[in-house]
């Protein structure tokens, strides 16, 4: 795994939201620099990002420190496994960090030791920050966190000289996932190679409108009539417009892709994974044409996770660390970020530099870059908002595989998941 890419894996097989930064344990001050805008000691934690940024945060913190001298940042790196296990040690002991940096799939659960941001923050901090990615992480109107990176809106694959002989329109390329189908199987029939590797899973029953939990989150619903349809739409193209590799557990090395010239096309997709096309198979990153994914109903993009900045009740310095926070997530350092890993920024600011406007020809990193943060203001966030979303994910997964594999019908995959879910979500 490459440097650069050390920041991205996780659990939506390329997602970048395993890793992030937490802020610390706060140490015991002087009485007279408790909750004082610029004095203090914030003690700032990240995860797994001193071996290959280092110079990064560094940079950031002394920059802050010569601008604000009478506050110390004290900078610790903690391996990404342990992050949740000690912020929830820190909350229950009382010796919480100043600032923390919480996977918004977590926020829920620290909810009730955090501190409402509108109480440290003004209307015109939150201002470059695009506000579909703050508003969902608000909990009965308050603000518990504000936006950092995320992976970004997906975007779309293209092996232009596969998908070219049918007929493909990159000017127009599918808008939907039906869209996407047709397409996987006029590809096969006219050249024999396998359309994508897109299976129906909980996301792909989003993108169509499928509702998998109820609004209290204790029962499954996405056992519908529609859900039975759209599985029966996937299997007629299962092994010709989709990969009979599809169905692997292993998703991040399934026997038929992009980079080994088996697939035609990806509908939607993490861009970070043009990276191990071009350092694996730079014949099909040339040959890649990068456009706008498939879109939900709605008209806009699935974003499962981001990361984003709280501060703890119990911290002794809050005012400081609002000022350190706000400094962290500003625009341009979160472009500076951005320019060393495959990450996207929450601030509208840092989408106006050339770095994401402008791509060089036949760059298909570039291109997609432009096509992420044209999507950025389109991105919904929708967590399934369980603490067992991974499980319940692969349950579902687990029952769409027996289902193309032939070894179940299409209500009876959709029954024992949901009898899973719903197992799961009574323990």
């Amino acid at each position: 795994m490459s440097r650069r890419f050390a920041l991205v894996t996780g659990a939506l097989a390329l997602s970048l939201l395993t890793t992030g930064c937490v802020a610390g344990t706060s140490t015991n001050g002087p009485a007279a620099a408790d909750d004082q805008p610029f004095e203090g000691e914030v003690e700032f934690w990240t995860i797994n990002l001193k071996k290959n940024y280092s110079d990064y945060i560094d940079g950031l913190i002394a920059d802050y420190q010569k601008q604000h001298p009478k506050v110390t940042i004290k900078w610790v790196d903690v391996p990404g496994q342990e992050s949740a296990t000690k912020l929830l040690a820190a909350v229950a002991s009382g010796d919480v960090p100043d600032v923390v940096n919480v996977n918004s799939v977590e926020l829920g659960r620290f909810v009730p030791s955090l501190t409402p941001l509108d109480e440290l923050l003004k209307t015109e901090d939150l201002a470059d920050f695009q506000p579909n990615l703050v508003e969902p992480l608000r909990t009965d109107g308050k603000l518990y966190a504000v936006p950092w990176y995320n992976g970004g809106a997906p975007v779309a694959m293209y092996r232009k000289s596969v998908v070219s002989k049918a007929g493909f329109d990159e000017a127009a390329p599918p808008k939907s996932y039906d869209e996407a189908l047709e397409l996987g199987d006029k590809v096969y029939k006219e050249t024999k190679v396998y359309g994508s590797n897109i299976i129906p899973d909980h996301n792909v029953l989003r993108y169509y409108g499928i509702s998998l939990l109820s609004a209290d989150k204790k029962k499954a619903e996405f056992n519908t009539p529609q859900a039975v349809e759209i599985l029966e739409k996937f299997k007629k193209s299962y092994k010709s417009g989709i990969a009979p590799g599809a169905i692997s557990k292993d998703i991040r090395n399934l026997p038929q892709s992009l980079e080994n010239e088996q697939v035609a096309f990806k509908p939607t997709a993490n861009a970070a994974e043009l990276l191990n096309i071009q350092k694996n198979a730079p014949d099909v990153y040339k040959d890649l044409v990068i456009t706008e994914p498939v879109q939900m109903n709605t008209g806009n993009y699935l974003l499962l996770a981001q990361q984003a900045f709280s501060i703890p009740k119990a911290s002794k310095h809050k005012k400081a660390a609002a000022e350190f926070l706000k400094y962290v997530a500003n625009g341009a350092n979160q472009l500076a970020f951005c320019k060393i890993v495959p990450i996207y920024p929450s601030t509208i600011s840092s989408t106006k530099d050339a770095f994401f406007t402008q791509a060089e020809s036949g760059d298909a990193m570039g291109a997609a870059r432009q096509v992420i943060v044209k999507g950025l203001a389109k991105l919904e966030y929708r967590p399934i908002g369980t603490s067992k979303d991974a499980e319940l994910g692969e349950y579902l997964s687990e029952e769409v595989r027996a289902f193309l594999s032939g070894t179940k019908s299409a209500k009876e995959a959709l029954d024992t998941a949901e009898k899973q879910w719903n197992d799961a979500l009574a323990s």
